[in-house]
């Protein structure tokens, strides 16, 4: 059973805003003249990298709720330039929206069990919830109706 981590997607307002902060950093790199791997730098490393990696997802909260993933493809530890140990997470650029669940701030990121995350939209049932506009989604949500 694969495990996944939880962070906060600071800065985003919605999905579709994160999906654009994306774009707009793939399109930069190709007028650079750079190949793009979308990568999150984090200043620990997980120590159960292995139990994440090949079949982990990084869970993002936007705006209080656990909205979307992304497949966690390496995790791969790095110095920087002041000689501060850091990780970065390479992702799939592919963010794929959850069912929303309220999520209170903290700091970092935590572990989250498969058992306890929420199921991609569209999964089982849920493709009338798939189809609402997030903010609905949202909305309902909040109101503990989803």
């Amino acid at each position: 059973m694969a495990l996944h981590l939880l962070k906060l997607c600071v800065g985003a307002q919605s999905i579709r805003d994160f999906e654009g902060w994306i774009e707009d950093n793939r399109l930069l790199m190709r007028r650079l003249g750079r190949s793009y791997e979308q990568a999150h730098t984090t200043r620990m490393v997980p120590k159960r990298a292995a139990e994440i990696v090949g079949g982990g997802s990084l869970y993002w909260v936007i705006k209080g709720q656990i909205a979307c993933r992304q497949r966690v493809a390496a995790i791969e530890p790095f110095t920087d330039i002041d000689g501060i140990g850091r990780c970065r997470l390479v992702l799939e650029p592919v963010v794929i929206p959850v069912s929303p669940r309220p999520c209170r701030p903290f700091q970092g990121w935590r572990y989250l069990q498969a058992k306890d995350a929420p199921s991609d939209l569209g999964d089982g049932g849920g493709a009338e919830i798939g189809d609402m506009p997030e903010e609905m989604r949202r909305e309902l949500a909040e109101l503990g109706l989803l």
